[in-house]
This record gives C-alpha cells, sequence and structure tokens, in this order.
C-alpha cells in the first residue's frame, strides 16, 4: 500500500456538497481507502476571477493502484460529477488533483508528481496541513510552515 494525497476543489451546483460527495466517491475507488479528509476552506478564485468562491478540500488515501491508475480514477470521478473543462482556471464542479504519490517522482504527458505548484497554493497547503503536518515536500519544506505564509490570504476555514 502508498500513501497519496488528493486536492479536492468546487465552485458550482452547492460546492460545499460536491466535496462531501467526492469524498464518498474517493472511498469506492478500487484497491483504495481513504485515511483522512481535511476541513472544508472557502478560497477566492485564482486565475480566473469572475466566477464564484471555491470549497477546497484534501483527503489521505492509501491505495495499490499505480499513480497514473489513481489519477484516472479521479478523472472518472470528475467525469461523472459532470466536469467539463472550457478553458483553464474555468469554474468547475469538481476538480481532483493528484497532489503527492508515496516515494514517486516523474513528470509525463499525463502526470507531474509531485504536483508542480501545490507548494505555491494556500488552498491546497492550508487543508494538507490539516491532515499532514509532518509532510516534507522535496525541495520547498514541511507543508506547516509553507501553509503559513498563506494564512492571513482570505482562505476561511469552515465549521
Amino acid at each position: 500500500m502508498s500513501k497519496a494525497y488528493i486536492a479536492l476543489g468546487s465552485n458550482l451546483n452547492d460546492p460545499e456538497s460536491q466535496v462531501q460527495r467526492a469524498f464518498l466517491a474517493l472511498k469506492k475507488i478500487k484497491d483504495t481507502s481513504v485515511i483522512r479528509t481535511s476541513s472544508l476552506y472557502r478560497t477566492a478564485p485564482v486565475g480566473y476571477d469572475n466566477q464564484p468562491d471555491f470549497i477546497n478540500a484534501t483527503a489521505e488515501v492509501s491505495t495499490t493502484l499505480a499513480p497514473e491508475e489513481l489519477l484516472q480514477a479521479l478523472f472518472d470521478i470528475e467525469q461523472a460529477f459532470g466536469r467539463e473543462r472550457p478553458f483553464a482556471n474555468a469554474p468547475r464542479i469538481l476538480d481532483l488533483d493528484l497532489l503527492w504519490y508515496e516515494n514517486q517522482t516523474r513528470t509525463t504527458d499525463f502526470l507531474t508528481l509531485p504536483h508542480p505548484r501545490m507548494h505555491l497554493r494556500g488552498f491546497v497547503l492550508l487543508p494538507l496541513a490539516e491532515i499532514a503536518p509532518n509532510l516534507v515536500l522535496t525541495g520547498h519544506g514541511n507543508v506547516v510552515k509553507l501553509a503559513a505564509r498563506f494564512q492571513n490570504e482570505g482562505i476561511a476555514k469552515l465549521n
């Protein structure tokens, strides 16, 4: 079994509900168990501002799937939720990103591990630091220290 971290985000069709439903969908991925999930966080959009705020979260999973198989399972969940990709950073019903996969680094046309921009995204780091405070991102440092830079960036943890 390998440990992996997944980012979840939504800003359409009751985003809090979409992320909660996505947590349940992760539990149905074959040969994969959800170990823990973060709180939900409200986040202003990044890259394309003319859209509603996002609800973001992270999940830790344990899996025997290869990273590419896990990523394909995430894409399948997005598609089942009705994800469309009309343009970069567009509003979306559900966005799932494979952030980190235990002892794996790779860059292909399909997958980059660890996620190449996760260390720059408070909406990923704050929920990730909540569930994996000891995680160290090679070349960037501990997620808690990285997340501290975003504490006052308008990302709000929901109750």
